[in-house]
């Protein structure tokens, strides 16, 4: 008996020393009189303590040292500033690309609109000598134009030895909505008159992967064929006066952004978007806003969604995914854990090229030849 009571007796103690770590880190289990208080309000907003949150453990070490370097960098104004399209901080970017991905580029226009005609240095291969995409860079509807455009295009036209064509859309503040849409849609039509509608996608980054729901929502207006796929990439299809919408708004500001999150309540209620392009719309307007409409959404062509867990599109992009699963639309939905918006603009992280290959496949897909 004493035997069994000692064996117990040890089993129970082992027991004790595996549970103590998971006691200690739980709040519901066990608290210290160092442990910040959490407050919650009755209407469920959260106000959480200072806290430190490391680098992902679950990215590639090129990608943690890349997180890091973006979260110092968007700390400095002057890396922000844009020369002659280019913020500065992305111009390392752009000459490696340069580097890595051999193309031919054309600077002319299509329906009266300023673009960049890419084309592999290879050429383009025999399955896609049908097929074009069309590149809506980003840049807040204010700018980054080459940059942004030369980032989102050249790999793709490398690497899938495909024909894209980046557009020049007009933007703020010289430019109001509707400009950017019917810059598009004027892209698109003088493109029908050589490639059948199910061989074109359309796809941009930020501002442009807003502008490709924006299309969509103008083309149906316009009575425009829908392209054979698009891809809406570090955006969603909804906004708010903060970015996108959703808790990615306040979440990711400080983790992708290195910003504070925005102040709440705020001191005037949410009336859409302050972009100064997009100023005096209606942000329940669909074409605006096509996520407000299922009618609109309903009629979406195969989507492609790219966003990232601390990208300050993160909750718009999964309310995007889940509306158009709902209304039946064929939508991939694809986020990288730890990165921030548009992080594929890097093309040595190996998380970019995953990223590269995923739209690529994607549009191979669904595109006709």
């Amino acid at each position: 008996m004493r035997q069994w009571l000692l064996q117990r007796s040890a089993r129970m103690l082992s027991m004790v020393l595996a549970l103590a770590p998971l006691v200690a880190a739980s709040p519901s289990l066990a608290q210290t009189s160092e442990a910040p208080e959490v407050r919650v309000e009755q209407d469920g907003t959260v106000h959480v303590p200072a806290m430190a949150v490391p680098v992902s453990n679950l990215l590639s070490p090129q990608a943690q040292a890349y997180v890091a370097d973006h979260l110092r960098e968007m700390r400095q104004p002057a890396l922000v500033q844009q020369k002659n399209g280019v913020p500065v901080f992305m111009e390392p970017y752009l000459a490696r690309q340069n580097v890595l991905f051999p193309h031919k580029k054309l600077d002319t226009t299509i329906g009266g609109v300023h673009v960049y005609d890419y084309a592999p240095a290879t050429g383009v291969a025999a399955g896609n000598r049908g097929r074009v995409l069309i590149n809506l860079h980003g840049g807040g509807f204010s700018g980054c134009f080459p940059g942004c455009a030369e980032l989102e295009s050249i790999p793709l036209t490398a690497l899938g030895r495909i024909r894209v064509v980046a557009v020049d859309y007009r933007q703020g503040p010289d430019h109001r909505f509707p400009a950017a849409s019917e810059d598009v849609a004027a892209v698109y039509r003088e493109l029908l008159k050589k490639y059948p509608a199910r061989n074109i996608g359309i796809y941009g980054c930020s501002a442009g992967g807003m502008l490709t729901g924006m299309a969509m929502a103008w083309f149906q207006k316009q009575g425009l064929p829908p392209p054979g796929a698009i891809g809406i990439f570090c955006a969603g299809a909804t906004t708010s006066r903060y970015g996108f919408g959703g808790d990615a708004d306040f979440v990711t500001a400080p983790l992708g952004e290195g910003r504070a999150a925005p102040a709440w309540p705020a001191a005037t209620p949410d009336s859409g978007t302050k972009l100064p392009y997009l100023v005096g719309t209606d942000p329940k307007d669909p074409l605006v806003s096509p996520g407000i409409s299922d009618a609109v959404m309903r009629q979406f062509p195969p989507t492609l969604i790219i966003t990232a867990t601390r990208g300050f599109e993160f909750s718009s992009a999964v309310h995007t995914h889940a509306q158009l699963v709902r209304l039946g639309v064929d939508a991939d939905l694809h986020v990288w854990e730890g990165l921030f918006h548009g992080f594929f603009y890097n093309a040595d992280v190996p998380e970019s090229r995953e990223a590269y290959e995923v739209m690529l496949r994607f549009f191979d897909r669904h595109l006709a030849r």
